[in-house]
């Protein structure tokens, strides 16, 4: 090793380890991060929920207010849903959004304020 070259591995060496180290078993689990697979919001950091993605769940924010969010007409359609969003943030709710234009030209839901 030429001089120096020790300390040039420890400044190294943080930045060579993964970012996601495995936490100690006292520790409570890291949240999940947009994108981290999750079986239950509760598995996620705060403002995601848990939502399906194709055939698995990840992590998605939370919806926040003017974005398009799903309005369930029928309780059991949600289960076939490949992408499924999450909910709207607290305090807001999915409904139609009025638009100037024909009535039925955008039947888009957005979350709005109560």
């Amino acid at each position: 090793h030429p001089p120096g070259a020790a300390e040039l591995e420890e400044m190294m060496g943080a930045e060579v380890l993964p970012r996601r180290t495995p936490s100690p078993a006292w520790l409570p689990p890291a949240k999940g991060e947009e994108g981290d697979f999750c079986l239950r919001s509760s598995d996620c950091a705060a403002g995601l929920c848990c939502a399906r993605h194709f055939w698995s769940k990840i992590c998605k924010p939370v919806l926040q207010e003017g974005q398009v969010c799903t309005r369930h007409r029928r309780k059991g359609s949600h289960g076939l849903e490949i992408f499924q969003r999450c909910q709207c943030a607290e305090g807001l709710a999915c409904r139609l959004q009025r638009e100037q234009g024909p009535a039925d030209a955008s039947r888009l839901h957005t979350c709005q304020r109560h």
